[in-house]
């Protein structure tokens, strides 16, 4: 089963820089999955052995988030493995033209790197009829951040250092704030290129709270889904990001730990004034995620992320993917498969998956909790 496994993961990596290429070609920004084709195993899908599809049927349209494109590509593929005759199709675009589809009316879920605002809570009250839209926590973990500088293969920065190269205050990589924190490093002088992300993105979003929280006298601008700062590139989705910084001596970008992992970027270690830097990883992700405070109401479990942290080990810049459905409301065509598929990607084998991939499960305690909600949508 562990063979079987790492061949799936592996098979989905090579389908993830596959599709991160025609991303950079096309600039279309979005991938679909669904069918057969969900990252590209080559061989047998063994289906989940917990899935219940009692009510699902059909086809399911969601649309969102890049961050759990390689979490949704497993989830698909074991889902319809186990349910004949259901299609899952997930359009990996961006948190914020998944919110405008669900709220269109257009999508069964959508995911998104961001808790709902209040006026886009107002928006879907449109189309969930008798309720509104609420935040499900479903995929946690690290964003990383890659770096490609040929002769070096580690390194260190905080946050002030940090902002500074995301707001091209620091254009230079042998600059005397990277210097001090990675002694002994052999550092070019050579321009720094940092990317971003082209379009509104819970990621962007996600790094400017980090950046806000920990260096507000570097990075003065709102959190928002749109990259804020003057300068740098743009690329589309988290696979272009990585794309680009695989591909451009002396790049700095953010993505999730799974485009590092799949396009063997090096990551940056952060130095939260802790003991030691933190590298990006599941674990480390995990122990920042487990300090999150809930603090939606009613259904509404949206999380409240300690960004400073400095506890031993905790990697602090991470998210949590929410999945965005009607509490009450829900189309009843589509109910019965959204409620079959989130028990899944919800389930401890589901949620097990996630450090296979690169991500961080959501704790236990907050885990329980979204359970007991998917059971109660109507």
């Amino acid at each position: 089963m562990k063979l079987q496994r790492k061949n799936r993961l592996r098979a989905t990596a090579l389908g993830a820089l596959a599709v991160s290429g025609a991303l950079v070609l096309t600039a279309c920004g979005s991938d679909n999955n669904s069918g057969g084709d969900t990252g590209g195993s080559g061989g047998e899908t063994k289906a989940a052995s917990n899935v219940k599809c009692d009510g699902a049927k059909g086809q399911l349209r969601a649309s969102g988030s890049s961050a759990q494109k390689n979490a949704m590509d497993l989830w698909v593929k074991d889902y319809m493995a186990a349910c004949s005759g259901v299609e899952i199709n997930y359009n990996s675009s961006s948190s914020g033209e998944g919110i405008v589809a669900f709220n269109q009316g257009t999508v069964g879920f959508a995911g998104s790197d961001s808790a709902l605002k209040p006026e886009e809570v107002a928006d879907s009250k449109k189309i969930c009829k008798t309720g509104q839209g609420i935040n499900l926590p479903m995929v946690g973990g690290p964003i990383a951040v890659g770096f490609h500088l040929e002769g070096v293969d580690s390194l260190t920065l905080d946050a002030p250092t940090l902002a500074k190269i995301f707001d091209t205050k620091i254009k230079k990589w042998n600059d005397e704030a990277i210097a001090k924190l990675n002694p002994g490093a052999k550092l070019p002088d050579k321009a720094i290129q940092p990317f971003h992300r082209s379009e509104d993105s819970g990621t962007t979003q996600n790094l400017g709270k980090y950046l806000a929280a920990t260096a507000p006298s570097d990075w003065k601008y709102e959190a928002e889904k749109k990259w804020p700062a003057p300068g740098g590139q743009a690329a589309s989705g988290s696979s272009g990001v990585a794309t680009q910084v695989k591909a451009v001596d002396g790049s700095i970008g953010y993505f999730e730990l799974s485009y590092a992992a799949s396009q063997k970027i090096t990551t940056v270690d952060i130095n939260t004034g802790g003991a030691a830097p933190v590298k990006a990883s599941s674990e480390n992700a995990s122990k920042a995620i487990a300090a999150a405070k809930i603090k939606g109401t009613g259904k509404d479990l949206a999380l409240d992320l300690d960004y400073t942290t400095k506890a031993e080990g905790a990697y602090p810049l991470v998210l949590v993917t929410y999945e965005v459905v009607c509490d009450t409301g829900n189309k009843a065509d589509t109910l019965g498969t959204v409620k079959s598929f989130l028990t899944y990607t919800a389930s401890a084998e589901g949620q097990k998956l996630l450090t296979e991939a690169g991500y961080a499960p959501i704790p236990e305690a907050i885990n329980t909790k979204v359970r007991e909600t998917v059971s109660s949508l109507s």
